[in-house]
């Protein structure tokens, strides 16, 4: 992607835009969030309507340089050497920031305690690092995964393995002391096996290691016709999530030959696939969220806690690449064939879908979590014809009040929810009918390629 489409989709994660410099305080935390979690760029010289204003000609390029990496050396601990250089867009001159993930986690502003300096990337914006990410930085700076490390708070010999045991017994492998050593399952010290977070979580001994299901009416979470929470070992979980979500979508059957063949309206592969990847690579680090999963008249939605790795981006994810966070865990699901092979999951999500004929699913980073939808069939055209009046109904406005709708104005417009009203944007966005100006409070949308009026 080149730098000036980068500009017009916005900041993101990797992306923050500046008029002029910012003062040193602002300019730390974002380059210690880029830093922290997986690089980026700030490019000064645009503002946040994406729009390239360009430096002011009678500036001093090289002085302005020197000050930036001047600024950054004085307020930035460990430092960090960013590459600071200009180019040109439309005869505008931009000067760019550009940082790499550092390997000295966590970086922090020099003038504060480590604990209290460290800020990271999430979305858009810088935010302060909590104590739990601190750690979590420390754990990345050594190559370290959480569930790999030993948990006290739990006695091995009081645990139930069997959940775990049985399935390896299935299968005809052996599940033995030194098989959950090499599975790093447990740990060895002083005579004695500590058990990991890893063998916790598959037991499902975390309380936030649960899942919550939910059959909403309709395309939007306002009225629940079912509800239940899955606790317990993650084998069952994944068991009960794929049968929770089978028992709210249609079931059709085919006739081959003289075989009938049922087949659901979504591929299981799909289904599991995404099931999996939800519980393979979440962040379990946060103790006050768990996975949701929401199936709608139109999509069956999977929202998993934690967003994409620091060193991938969303591009890479649906390239193929893959990041393990949690390693003990994804282990033991590839030992189990839950995982067939490393990075493969996606595409087969995406191929077993397209062959049904079904709308291509859509994996999203949002924020601190990652948003898997999965499009029904049945519901497709239902669906498609609901969008396509709210659509109209919006370019209709755009049309008459001088190429530009706020959130809130379509929200009255639709007669619909905030989040639902927001959501129809936001596809208006992804189809390219509409682009985003601006950010908070002055967010206004218009059509893609033309100029407010």
């Amino acid at each position: 992607m080149s730098l000036i489409q980068a500009i017009q989709g916005g900041e993101n994660k990797y992306l923050e835009f500046k008029v002029e410099l910012p003062n040193s305080n602002t300019l730390a935390k974002t380059v210690i969030a880029f830093s922290n979690t997986g690089g980026g760029k700030l490019i000064i010289g645009v503002d946040d309507q994406c729009k390239i204003v360009g430096l002011k000609p009678d500036l001093d390029i090289f002085e302005l340089q020197d000050k930036i990496a001047s600024m950054i050396y004085e307020t930035c601990y460990p430092n960090i050497l960013p590459d600071i250089y200009t180019t040109t867009i439309d005869d505008s001159l931009l000067l760019v920031v550009e940082v790499h993930r550092g390997n000295l986690l966590p970086y922090h502003l020099k003038n504060q305690k480590k604990n209290e300096g460290v800020y990271i990337r999430v979305g858009a914006t810088n935010r302060k690092a909590s104590f739990e990410n601190v750690i979590e930085l420390e754990r990345l700076r050594m190559n370290i995964s959480y569930d790999q490390e030993a948990n006290r708070e739990f006695l091995f010999e009081s645990l139930d393995v069997s959940p775990i045991a049985d399935r390896f017994k299935k299968l005809g492998k052996t599940f033995d002391h030194m098989v959950m050593k090499n599975l790093k399952l447990i740990q060895e010290e002083n005579g004695r096996f500590l058990p990991t977070n890893g063998l916790l979580i598959l037991l499902g001994k975390f309380e936030h290691a649960s899942m919550k299901c939910s059959r909403f009416k309709g395309i939007t979470m306002d009225v629940f016709l079912d509800r239940k929470e899955y606790k317990g070992d993650l084998f069952s979980q994944l068991e009960n999530a794929e049968s929770f979500i089978k028992n709210h979508i249609s079931l059709s059957s085919d006739i081959k030959g003289l075989q009938r063949e049922d087949q659901y309206e979504i591929p299981l592969e799909a289904l599991r696939e995404s099931l999996v990847n939800a519980v393979a690579h979440r962040d379990y680090t946060n103790d006050g969220r768990d996975i949701k999963i929401g199936v709608y008249d139109g999509k069956v939605n999977i929202v998993s806690p934690g967003g994409f790795p620091s060193t991938i981006t969303q591009k890479d994810i649906l390239e193929g690449r893959s990041k393990i966070r949690n390693k003990v865990i994804a282990r033991v699901l590839k030992e189990l064939n839950y995982i067939e092979q490393w990075g493969s999951g996606i595409r087969r999500i995406k191929s077993s879908c397209k062959a049904r004929g079904l709308k291509e699913p859509e994996i999203v980073e949002k924020g601190d979590f990652v948003d898997v939808c999965l499009y029904r069939s049945q519901f497709d055209q239902k669906e498609n014809m609901i969008s396509n009046e709210k659509e109209e109904k919006i370019l209709d406005y755009i049309q008459s009040n001088r190429n530009r709708i706020t959130t809130k104005e379509a929200e009255s417009l639709l007669d619909l929810g905030e989040r639902r009203s927001r959501e129809i944007v936001s596809e208006m966005v992804d189809k390219g009918i509409l682009e985003r100006v601006g950010r908070t409070t002055n967010t206004h949308y218009r059509l893609k390629n033309t100029e407010d009026q």
